[in-house]
């Protein structure tokens, strides 16, 4: 059974920091691009970051570029977003998904979500 199962999410302080692990099972992340994704209440999923399978080339949004990083383990079949310096306006789930034709794509696999809450 294909399924991605993020994890690593929680209540932490603004300034702080979590890292998101994405982990595949059923198929192996190698032929995957990578996206991850957020969606706050009331507002519309955005794209958060992605990374390439062909390269590891890497990808982010203006507002997380310089603070969150993403990367690869393909041993672990597991992909992680580090989120540094967090703000109250990085709130939001935040799914990961695959897709074997390249970031920008249309993903064919989701996780279920894990709920980040950036908050004082």
């Amino acid at each position: 059974q294909v399924q991605l199962v993020e994890s690593g999410g929680g209540l932490v302080q603004p300034g702080g920091s979590l890292r998101l692990s994405c982990a595949a099972s059923g198929f192996t992340l190698d032929y995957y691009a990578i996206g991850w994704f957020r969606q706050a209440p009331g507002k519309e999923r955005e794209g958060v970051s992605c990374i390439s399978s062909s390269d590891g080339s890497t990808y982010y949004a203006d507002s997380v570029k310089g603070r969150f990083t993403i990367s690869r383990d393909n041993a672990k079949n597991t992909v992680y977003l580090q989120m540094n310096s967090l703000k109250p306006e990085d709130t939001a789930v935040y799914y990961c998904a695959a897709d074997p034709r390249g970031c920008g794509g249309r993903y064919d696999y989701w996780g279920q979500g894990t709920q980040v809450t950036v908050s004082s």
